[in-house]
Order: structure tokens, then sequence, then C-alpha cells
């Protein structure tokens, strides 16, 4: 379901308000931490930080092309 959500004046910022029941069925609450995304289909809102996941894929990616001296290094 598509839901709309206002800009609003927050202070000397502007900001939106989100619904609770979209932040419960988002698994969000107060204090939580979400990173705007611009994609090419618009804005992406996530609880992930996209340079940190960016990194873990490049450690999975250099971990599976040097499998062998990561088992080595396993063993020592």
């Amino acid at each position: 379901m598509v839901r709309s959500v206002k800009v609003r004046k927050v202070g000397a910022s502007l900001g939106v308000v989100l619904p609770k029941e979209l932040l419960a069925e988002l698994g969000l609450g107060e204090g939580d931490t979400i990173y705007p995304v611009r994609t090419p289909g618009g804005i992406l809102l996530t609880a992930h930080d996209p340079e940190t996941l960016q990194v873990l894929e490049n450690t999975k990616d250099f971990m599976r092309r040097h499998a062998g001296a990561m088992k080595k290094l396993a063993e020592s």
C-alpha cells in the first residue's frame, strides 16, 4: 500500500513524520537511525548504513577470492 507523508517544519529544519502504524510495520522506533539513499527509482529509506554494506560486500568478495589464505590464517 502506498502511503504519503508531508514534509513539515521542525524547529529550524524540515522533517517527515511517519505514522506509528508504519513505524511498527517497519520495525522502527524512537531513536533508531535510518539512511536515505538516492536510487534511480527515487529515495530508499534503509536501517542499514549503505557504506557499511558496501564494505561487507567487498570483504566477502576478498575472502572468496583468497579462500586459501583465509584458511591458512584461521589455522594460526
